[in-house]
């Protein structure tokens, strides 16, 4: 029986010396990505809890005090769904980790927009 394999995304094999910076950080980042397979379900619980518990209630905290739009409880709300559905969907370590820092950098921009 002949079995398919489905392999990852082809990086070229090159010298160090001709990579051009944000390819090295893209490899450094799939490569601290993978370290951290064992750890999948550390990395979902977390940013469960980092989102639901700092950045949900941030929207209430903006748009009472500092008026802001209601865009930012959308903001806020899409991207923890997008966390929820893509970790429970069972997506790799690569998508929790991008989804979760992804996230994280949208609410810190928007809290940091409206506080400053």
């Amino acid at each position: 029986m002949n079995t398919k394999t489905i392999n990852g995304i082809y990086l070229p094999n090159s010298n160090s010396s001709s990579k051009n910076f944000l390819q090295k950080i893209w490899e450094s980042y799939i490569g601290y990505a993978d370290k951290q397979q064992p750890n999948r379900m550390l990395w979902f619980f977390l940013s469960l809890m980092i989102n639901g518990v700092f950045f949900l209630a941030s929207p209430a905290i903006l748009i009472w005090m500092f008026n802001a739009p209601i865009t930012v409880l959308a903001i806020t709300v899409v991207t923890f769904f997008a966390n929820l559905i893509a970790n429970m969907g069972g997506a790799g370590i690569r998508t929790t980790l991008s989804f979760f820092y992804l996230g994280l950098i949208i609410n810190i921009a928007c809290i940091l927009y409206y506080l400053v």
